[in-house]
């Protein structure tokens, strides 16, 4: 099934702002929850430590083992951060490379070419072509202006 078929190019415009502007949020929730994962982990370490049986303690190889998968997923954690932070500043600085370029926008069904005259920041940004904002993932094509 085409989901393109019953929108027109403006509602498929709108449709696609939205789209990502949610992703977007889920986005960021996703970093707070792997924050809370890491404390979650230490939490669940500290009251190991503090009801095990003290006629049979956990063996340091079973302690540096958990502490290692700490470790790991601390920096797991904190590349994926960096991984989507790098990703953001890209996007963004390979939009704002576009101003003064033409582009050629695809709309639903529709091309709509012109002028990037403006750009947002953020991590989807938008671009300003014929007096109207569009996202820069439906720039289809850059040409030099001549």
């Amino acid at each position: 099934m085409d989901i393109n078929s019953g929108l027109s190019a403006r509602e498929m415009s709108e449709t696609n702002n939205l789209v990502n502007e949610f992703n977007a949020k889920i986005n960021e929730g996703k970093v707070k929850s792997q924050s809370l994962g890491r404390d979650d982990f230490l939490k669940l370490l500290i009251t190991q430590l503090s009801y095990q049986d003290p006629t049979a303690p956990m063996e340091d190889k079973e302690f540096i083992a958990q502490m290692a998968q700490f470790s790991s997923l601390e920096q797991m954690t904190n590349m994926a951060s960096d991984f989507s932070r790098l990703t953001e500043i890209i996007t963004g600085n390979e939009a704002a490379a576009a101003i003064g370029k033409s582009v050629e926008i695809l709309e639903g069904d529709n091309t709509v070419e012109g002028t990037v005259k403006a750009v947002t920041r953020g991590g989807a940004p938008q671009i300003l072509v014929n007096g109207n904002y569009y996202q820069w993932s439906q720039v289809t094509k850059i040409f030099e202006e001549e």
